[in-house]
């Protein structure tokens, strides 16, 4: 415990960032699960995606960090919330939930912690340590990102675009109405 708190003691005020942002970031994810009321979940979840968008700043990924927040905070949290509101839950069906699936998920959860933090405390599992000279500041920016993907992963990014169109279109057929169908 002492020897944590010599290293706690050596940190830079990047290094107090990110252990306040994984703090927040662990708290927000745990109200995510444990709030009763979807609307607070899904706050919940804004606020985890933020602390995220706040480590990839950290990790020198501004282009991450920002389509982290526009597309995971802004586009899919709208989607949840539309969600939701649709599905007008009542606390009927809280109570609908058997003592079975909750020791269930309790059991299910307990595994995948001892899973963790056997992974973490392995010897193989250690973190790289921060190397000026080799670090480079243009490592996350888009203009390096596009160079990787329209050359080494070009045939990857062409079949998800491929594959994004075909969804697109099925979304619309499904959609589509027919002429004798009611209008709502």
């Amino acid at each position: 415990m002492s020897e944590f708190l010599n290293q706690f003691k050596q940190l830079t005020a990047t290094g107090y960032l990110f252990w306040v942002l994984a703090i927040l970031a662990l708290l927000s994810a745990i109200w995510v699960v444990t709030a009763r009321n979807p609307i607070h979940s899904v706050l919940a979840l804004i606020a985890t995606f933020f602390c995220l968008s706040g480590h990839y700043i950290l990790l020198n990924a501004q282009f991450l960090a920002a389509v982290n927040i526009i597309v995971y905070a802004g586009a899919i949290m709208v989607l949840f919330l539309f969600t939701i509101m649709f599905l007008n839950l009542r606390k009927e069906d809280e109570e609908s939930k058997t003592n079975l699936t909750k020791m269930a998920a309790v059991v299910v959860g307990g595994l995948l912690m001892v899973m963790l933090i056997t992974i973490f405390r392995a010897k193989s599992a250690q973190v790289p340590t921060f190397n000026p000279v080799s670090f480079d500041s243009r490592t996350g920016l888009v203009e390096n990102l596009g160079n990787l993907l329209y050359s080494d992963y070009i045939l990857p990014f062409e079949l998800a675009s491929v594959l994004f169109l075909v969804a697109m279109v099925g979304a619309v057929m499904l959609g589509r109405r027919e002429a004798g169908d009611r209008h709502f």
